[in-house]
Formats: structure tokens, C-alpha cells, sequence
């Protein structure tokens, strides 16, 4: 079982700091967009964005931790 839970914890990291890289970016490119911009009109697409990047950074970070904690429970 530990054979299996390791490459999956490895590939949770992996789309933990993909997310993360998408978000900040998204984030670089909606301050340039968001000074030209009326802030009355809502929020961005580049905002939206970095709002759904920002959840599924929380997701894939939540499911590595119940990796762990079934990895550490089948170690015992």
C-alpha cells in the first residue's frame, strides 16, 4: 500500500505547486488589468481565475493530507 499512497502524495505536490504557480500568475496579470479598469463593473476574469487557482491549491493540499494521515494510519 505505501508503494501506491507515496507516488500519489508525489503527484498531489506536483498539482499543489502548479495551481500555485497558475494563481500567482493570474495574480501578476490582474493587478496590470485592474488599474485600468473600473472596479464597478465586478470582478475580473484574471480575478476569477485566481479565485478558482486559489481553491483547487486548497483541494489537492487537503487530499495530500488524508494521504498522509492513511499513509501514517498503515504504518502503524
Amino acid at each position: 500500500m505505501n508503494y501506491i499512497l507515496i507516488p500519489v502524495i508525489a503527484v498531489l505536490m506536483i498539482m499543489v505547486v502548479v495551481s500555485l504557480v497558475r494563481g500567482i500568475v493570474a495574480f501578476l496579470k490582474s493587478t496590470k488589468m485592474d488599474l485600468e479598469r473600473d472596479p464597478s463593473t465586478g470582478a475580473s476574469e484574471m480575478q476569477l481565475l485566481q479565485n478558482k487557482m486559489m481553491f483547487a491549491r486548497i483541494k489537492y493540499q487537503a487530499m495530500a493530507v488524508v494521504v498522509v494521515a492513511v499513509l501514517l494510519a498503515a504504518s502503524r
